[in-house]
């Protein structure tokens, strides 16, 4: 199919989701969250995408105007279990029934975005001017992993890790057949009733035998043990499993320091230009010195409060916390802190990310037609 064809009929919905998989990793994402295909088939063509924060009336009356078959809400609009679609009532479920009723596809991707690279939060961080962040809180978001450890004798470990390895055992990335194998020796000794392999029943034994680790998927583990069984000389091979905890990745939240000291109100003032907020409130002294941005789109909650940096300290007097809004409460402890915050609104502070967001899923897909909407806003105005 030449390029031409292929943007004419459109890509596969399922190759979209790959894309925007990669792009934010629903493992990435908090465990009450309800990330990824909200609804579509997954083999239908898409040939354009509308990218807004909201599902709301306006945005669909703009998908169907446009002819978009795929609609990616930053915040999910199905996040509770519902029992009923209707095309005429008022929640975001009448929405969604539009959206099916109109062969439009509903992902969303939320906090996985804001937990991955170049995400919700990084695009803020990069308008505060930090350009190198930290996760305030990493996510585990690797696959299940344990290590399996046999021991057996050192003639027959070629045969005991072939087994292994044709069961599943031994991937690390693009390579395969991987092990680890460490010389030792085994002590035992079996009972009247035994018939070992190596020595005689009832007398201790010492015997050269090799430890082999390898990396199994947790899946894969049932059928690496029963490898193991069936190609080991011994009649009791002895092997454990170790779990094994993911490598930590990127996370929520981020933290960095600014390029240069400034003031609570100055970063304000640069921020609410940067985000077109309608208004930015902030918590603190407007004079008061900051020099590291604490950001957590949308609203912060305790996240900025459970910030440990690479030095073990939590926050300092010279914190800003970026983010949407602020709950009273959290304010006056803000204030305990001694450090400041601003809050931008809740999607001023997430909307800016949609346009890189846009630009990356387009560049992957570029047969695709990947817009961000223009029916979607804020629903907060300024009098």
């Amino acid at each position: 199919m030449s390029k031409r064809d292929r943007g004419q009929r459109g890509v596969l919905l399922s190759e979209v989701c790959r894309a925007l998989e990669r792009i934010a990793p629903a493992a990435l994402a908090e465990e009450w969250d309800n990330v990824g295909l909200l609804a579509g088939d997954a083999g239908a063509p898409v040939r354009r995408v509308l990218v807004c924060i909201d599902l709301t009336s306006a945005v669909v009356d703009e998908a169907v105007g446009a002819g978009v078959e795929l609609i990616m809400a930053y915040h999910p609009p199905i996040f509770r279990p519902i029992s009923r679609l209707h095309g005429h009532g008022t929640g975001t479920d009448a929405h969604v029934f539009r959206c099916v009723a109109g062969g439009i596809a509903v992902y969303s991707v939320h906090t996985a975005l804001d937990a991955a690279d170049g995400g919700t939060n990084d695009v803020l961080a990069g308008l505060c001017g930090v350009k190198k962040t930290q996760p305030i809180e990493y996510a585990e978001a690797g696959p299940q992993q344990c290590k399996v450890v046999v021991f057996v004798p050192a003639e027959s470990a070629d045969k005991v890790a072939s087994a292994m390895f044709d069961a599943g055992a031994g991937h690390i990335g693009d390579y395969d057949m991987c092990s680890y194998r460490l010389s030792g020796e085994g002590t035992f000794r079996g009972s009247e009733c035994t018939s070992p392999t190596i020595g005689e029943a009832g007398r201790f034994e010492r015997v050269a035998e090799l430890r082999i680790e390898s990396i199994v998927l947790r899946s894969a583990v049932p059928g690496v043990i029963e490898a193991i069984r069936k190609s080991h000389p011994y009649e009791e091979p002895a092997f454990d499993v170790y779990p094994l905890v993911p490598e930590p990745t990127r996370g929520s939240g981020r933290y960095g320091d600014l390029p240069r000291p400034t003031t609570l109100g100055a970063l304000a003032r640069k921020l609410k230009k940067a985000t077109a907020a309608e208004c930015a409130q902030i918590v603190g002294d407007r004079e008061q010195g900051v020099t590291r941005a604490v950001v957590c789109v949308g609203a912060a909650g305790s996240l900025p409060f459970r910030m440990r940096d690479a030095a073990g300290q939590g926050l300092a007097a010279t914190d800003v916390i970026v983010t949407g809004e602020i709950r009273h409460h959290d304010a006056l402890t803000i204030r305990r802190h001694g450090c400041g915050a601003i809050a931008l609104g809740h999607w001023a502070s997430e909307h800016p990310a949609l346009k890189p967001f846009a630009d990356r899923l387009a560049a992957m897909l570029a047969t695709l037609d990947v817009r961000v909407s223009t029916a979607d806003e804020d629903p907060f105005t300024q009098v």
